[in-house]
């Protein structure tokens, strides 16, 4: 039987595009290595920043020294803003664009069992992650200074409502406890129906089905949050109590440089509703430091806004040039700069997180297993504690409750009870 691995980089649309080609692939016959190993290894790469360029091609060239007669295909949004040069790596058979992206197992499938019939679906197949992911959106329709993803992944379109119910339901039925919906620009969610929808009504209909499981959101535009939504969201019995923001910055001028249209004050607004009516919600925000034309007094500001809000864990990115971008001819900030500034960033995220996590300490909270081995396990609890167990046979996907008993700096620990 033909095996195959699936590799992703990037953001969780990438990861709910590989969940849906391991289902595919599988009920087509072919054998998922969870190992990453594989005849056919698949590469959904990203292209958000440089480094994200440099980790996906140096995968793509460990794979062909260390699994030699591999076929390796590669996808993904640098597939799309670049496939000449991968095209040129030794070992990469075939190179998809986004457009092409939904025909990818048939591509595979026609190449890798030339002839062959669909097989029956097994039941017992390998799930590809321990929870399901599902896109219901792509694209985008802003033109941040900074990002080179709508150049990539287009317009924003919307997966139909119907279809996404009956997909959630589909997979509850299998036994998923935990369904991620995922988007490039969630929030847009509906924009581009006729007449409209939004993402409230979806999430009123997902809220309505029948089924234990939970619905965890990738991550919202503060921009498109409007008060109806963030109502439903803090008191939704579905919903997880996790909010990740893409805030990108806490200084109006750099705000106003990105072409973000947002203020400080209007995220502080926010993110105060979040921590008064959901307080032990994880509170998330992606933050960029060296923007071009970011001064001293700007990164203040940002460290200032993050010590003072209710953030529980931030992403902190290094400002990368994109090909394309009107960020990418402006004139950089010094790297010895941008550096100093990003890791100061990082140690007051760190330090808000380890508080955000000692307060639970002696709970008991609700979680699903996301990995069980010999070495033991992890739970991850609805406001994203991801905790430390000891083996005990744990099936991953089940959901458990989990008593907390140990925060450190690396790591939350626990038993479960």
């Amino acid at each position: 039987m033909t095996s195959f691995s699936i590799r992703n980089f990037g953001c969780r649309v990438n990861q709910a595009e590989a969940f849906d080609w391991a289902a595919e692939l599988q009920r087509r016959g072919l054998r998922l290595d969870r190992g990453g190993g594989g005849a056919i290894v698949i590469v959904n790469t990203c292209t958000l920043t440089s480094p994200a360029d440099r980790d996906s091609r140096k995968f793509i060239r460990r794979i062909r020294r260390e699994n030699p007669t591999a076929r390796i295909v590669v996808t993904g949004c640098l597939a799309e803003r670049d496939p000449e040069s991968l095209r040129t790596i030794p070992g990469v058979w075939k190179v998809i664009p986004n457009a092409a992206k939904d025909d990818l197992p048939d591509t595979v499938f026609a190449e890798a069992r030339p002839g062959l019939p669909v097989e029956e679906f097994l039941e017992a197949a390998a799930p590809f992650r321990s929870r399901a992911l599902v896109k219901v959106q792509d694209g985008c329709n802003n033109a941040c200074g900074f990002c080179v993803i709508p150049s990539v992944r287009g317009r924003s379109r919307s997966v139909p409502l119907g279809e996404v119910r009956e997909k959630v339901e589909r997979l509850a039925g299998r036994g998923f406890r935990e369904i991620v919906l995922t988007g490039i620009h969630l929030g847009s969610y509906g924009l581009d129906f006729k007449p409209p929808s939004s993402l409230l009504a979806l999430l009123r209909a997902v809220e309505d089905l029948s089924g234990d499981f939970r619905a965890r959101l990738s991550s919202l535009d503060p921009r498109l949050l409007p008060r109806p939504l963030l109502e439903f969201l803090v008191r939704s019995r579905r919903v997880c109590p996790h909010f990740h923001l893409s805030l990108q910055h806490g200084a109006d001028p750099v705000l106003r440089a990105m072409g973000r249209a947002s203020t400080a004050a209007e995220y502080r607004t926010l993110l105060a509703f979040l921590e008064e009516h959901a307080p032990e919600a994880a509170l998330g925000a992606d933050l960029i430091v060296g923007f071009p034309g970011e001064t001293e007094a700007d990164f203040e500001a940002t460290r200032a806004f993050v010590e003072e809000a209710p953030l529980s864990y931030v992403h902190v990115f290094s400002f990368s040039p994109r090909p394309g971008t009107r960020a990418a001819a402006e004139r950089p900030v010094d790297e010895g700069v941008k550096k100093r500034r990003a890791t100061a960033l990082r140690a007051l995220a760190k330090r808000k997180n380890l508080l955000f996590r000692r307060r639970f300490v002696g709970r008991v909270l609700d979680g699903i297993v996301v990995k069980s081995s010999a070495a033991g396990g992890e739970v991850l609890t609805p406001n994203y504690l991801d905790v430390a167990v000891p083996a005990g046979g744990l099936e991953e996907g089940a959901a458990v409750r989990v008593r907390i008993d140990r925060v450190t700096e690396k790591e939350t620990a626990g038993v479960v009870v």
